[in-house]
């Protein structure tokens, strides 16, 4: 097993990135366990950001790391909360939770009819801290917005995500449907044919 580590301490990442890639070798570990704190994210951009956070695990624990930045961007408020997405509450002077990010987002799109809306993700890895050439790797998940949460699973914007194909709400698939079909899931199986490329995967 690769050990790689990840640069978040979001748990539900950490379960999804696991389920993807322990089964081909790698092993995920999340930066919190090896004492590294968490890196500033000054950008406007989720490249910028996963970079910035994928260089700073790497450079304290010497592993290679893996960093996501992903969010959820709308149409109808100019792609917010983008890059900002889990702390979209709190900059509104709120806190910083799933629950207030939620009921932010939906009172931004009272009486807003265009709900147009995907969730974003980008993934960088770098073998070593000072990698020239890092593996990026973006995926995108279409759906809408809808006012009443629906479903369990998941986390962040999850329950308010309707995928009119499915005719469900992010939060109401599985686990094992989600990494399916999700944008980390696409982006993650980019990564997954690079990595392979490279022999890092068994």
């Amino acid at each position: 097993m690769h050990k790689v580590v990840l640069a978040s301490n979001n748990a539900g990442k950490l379960r999804e990135f696991s389920a993807m890639l322990e089964p081909v070798g790698l092993q995920m570990i999340a930066q919190g366990e090896l004492g590294v704190p968490e890196a500033d994210e000054p950008f406007h951009t989720f490249v910028e950001n996963a970079l910035a956070k994928a260089r700073h695990a790497s450079k304290l624990t010497g592993l290679p790391a893996l960093a996501d930045d992903s969010g959820l961007s709308v149409q109808a408020l100019n792609g917010a909360p983008g890059v900002y997405s889990a702390r979209f509450a709190k900059m509104a002077g709120g806190e910083k939770s799933d629950a207030a990010n939620n009921a932010h987002l939906v009172s931004m799109l009272q009486g807003v009819s265009q709900r147009d809306a995907r969730y974003v993700a980008l993934l960088v890895f770098v073998r070593h801290a000072e990698d020239p050439c890092p593996i990026i790797c973006e995926g995108f998940w279409e759906g809408e917005i809808v006012d009443q949460p629906q479903g369990e699973n998941g986390f962040g914007y999850d329950p308010h995500f309707f995928l009119p194909d499915l005719g469900k709400t992010a939060a109401q698939l599985s686990a094992t449907e989600k990494n399916s079909v999700s944008h980390r899931a696409i982006a993650l199986k980019q990564l997954l044919q690079r990595l392979q490329h490279e022999g890092w995967t068994k």
